[in-house]
């Protein structure tokens, strides 16, 4: 794995001057991963902050290949270049030896609800890609509309905070847990607060064949209320509340790669968040013993799941 130094001497494959927010954890997210992967990478991304702000006609910031798809099928594109892929090279108009990355990108808008269908498709038909799902918990490019992400409680247009609707109200779909059902060889969760663990996950699965998945948190200071300089500070409190535990699944076997020595209470993550303010009042307050029940819940589940699967 490269260390930070040899990272730092990388060329950066996706240039600046787009015009993604400042602060957005969605570029710091897609820089270190294409800093794993290097310049041997074809990139498709779905409609969605990524792609509207990174290739505004005549402008792109992308130095690869990349495919713009619509909404629904980021997934797809990505696998039907794989597939005409394979086919150059059983035809011998590509070296065999060639390696090429295929990552698609996709928000959780473009992932878990618009582009879940494509993702399980190729999937399930085992295709050589890796999906990279930047979560930031909403649609933010369209106007902050809830996704089937988005926390329980988090106010956004659609489940705004009000007397009679306190926000969101239903659990965050599980979408890793949705991935590993489909049997794939590699599927993690990571963070850009920790470079060395998604760069370590990124490499590990590129160099995997087959279909491999990661759900990277990126927090967004307009969707989350927060300040521009906080999106590193976000997602690492994120991990220490077990909020997006970090761990990786390899043919079927659970590894956690972080257990917090001192696990936060969720209300030191929430409290950093403007979409999450009216759940302080005493009104709202089970809202956070039903947040904080939900990920001790699955924190529980995923240790027990560790050790028990060391014994066998």
């Amino acid at each position: 794995m490269a260390t930070l130094k040899e990272l730092s001497k990388k060329d950066e494959l996706l240039a600046g001057g787009h015009r993604l927010c400042a602060g957005c954890g969605a570029s710091i997210v897609v820089r270190q991963i294409l800093l794993a992967a290097g310049k041997n990478t074809i990139a498709t991304c779905s409609t969605g902050c990524l792609e509207v702000a990174t290739s505004i006609y005549p402008f792109t910031s992308w130095r690869i290949p990349f495919f713009h798809s619509a909404f629904e099928n980021s997934a797809a594109t990505s696998c039907g270049i794989e597939a005409m892929y394979q086919s150059l090279k059983r035809r011998g108009k590509l070296p065999v030896n060639e390696k090429i990355n295929f990552i698609a990108f996709g928000g959780d808008g473009g992932t878990y609800d618009i582009g879940l269908q494509s993702l399980s498709g190729g999937l399930e038909r085992g295709h050589d890609f890796l999906y990279v799902c930047y979560d930031n918990g909403a649609y933010m490019n369209t106007g902050i509309q809830r996704s089937s992400s988005t926390p329980l409680g988090a106010a956004t247009t659609t489940t705004p905070a009000g007397k009679v609707i306190p926000g969101k109200q239903q659990y965050r779909k599980d979408l890793t847990d949705v991935v590993e059902a489909h049997h794939i060889p590699y599927l993690a969760q990571a963070s850009p607060h920790n470079w060395k663990d998604l760069n370590r996950k990124v490499e590990k699965a590129l160099s995997i064949k087959g279909p491999k998945f990661l759900n990277v948190i990126a927090p967004c200071h307009r969707g989350w209320r927060t300040g521009i300089n906080e999106a590193i500070k976000l997602a690492k409190v994120a991990v220490d509340t077990c909020f997006w535990p970090l761990y990786e699944v390899e043919n079927g076997k659970l590894t956690i790669n972080y257990k917090p020595k001192d696990k936060k209470p969720i209300t030191e993550w929430i409290k950093m968040q403007g979409r999450f303010k009216h759940l302080f009042k005493p009104e709202n307050e089970h809202i956070i013993q039903r947040l904080q029940e939900g990920i001790d819940c699955k924190w529980e589940n995923l240790l027990k799941r560790e050790e028990f699967e060391k014994t066998c």
